[in-house]
């Protein structure tokens, strides 16, 4: 419960620093887990598009293809909303569901688990599948290197040459990226800043004499 002023905006400030940033991992990570003889190959892969995501399982698909089984399960987005779990030929919610919520209990994002599987000769049963395909996916996320990333915006303006100072003072100040800039009939900036912080940085950029949005985007970086 919150009781004073002080502890109610630094709740707001933790709930705002949640919000605008992520958990993903950065490069990356292999790990090999033996179940009756069958043996579950794991690879984490860091991915940002669905292109990425499927040029991964075309190349792991075509270097294991004597294996039983490529399952795999991804992550995509800062709001964690973009997934999907595949169990490739294994009974139904024995293998991507499993590896997917090992990427979930991480509460990890633009990720992608690939899971092989060369089977052994002992059947594991529908329980021994999704324990060993929950496993090789957590081992494999263990070996991970774990990152946090922000939630960026960019914007861009423009505005007459004597109001220089007046930008720079407030770009000194709010500390954004300078992207670009460019000086012609006018000075025009892109900028980039923590997507929590980018209403403060409109509101200071907008008192500034001549001043305009070209346009603004939000991003991840």
């Amino acid at each position: 419960m919150v009781h004073t002023l002080s502890e109610y905006v630094s709740s707001v400030k933790a709930k705002v620093m949640v919000e605008d940033s992520y958990k993903t991992i950065e490069g990356l990570s292999e790990s090999i887990y033996t179940e009756k003889r069958s043996k579950f190959i794991a690879i984490a892969l860091p991915v940002r598009t669905l292109e990425e995501i499927k040029t991964y399982l075309d190349e792991y698909q075509k270097k294991y293809y004597d294996a039983r089984h490529v399952c795999y399960a991804y992550m995509l987005g800062a709001e964690r909303k973009d997934f999907r779990a595949n169990d490739n030929g294994e009974p139904s919610g024995t293998a991507g569901k499993p590896i997917l919520g090992q990427i979930n209990s991480k509460e990890l994002t633009d990720v992608l688990v690939i899971v092989v599987r060369y089977f052994g000769g002992i059947k594991l049963g529908t329980s021994g599948l999704i324990v060993a395909y929950r496993t090789a996916a957590a081992q494999a996320l263990d070996e991970a290197v774990v990152i946090e990333k922000t939630v960026d915006a960019d914007v861009e303006i423009a505005f007459e040459y004597p109001f220089m100072n007046s930008v720079m003072r407030i770009v000194k100040e709010e500390s954004p990226e300078i992207l670009s800039q460019s000086y012609d009939m006018d000075c025009v900036m892109r900028l980039r800043i923590r997507k929590s912080m980018m209403e403060k940085l409109r509101a200071r950029l907008e008192k500034v004499e001549t001043l305009r949005f070209v346009e603004d985007d939000s991003m991840q970086s």
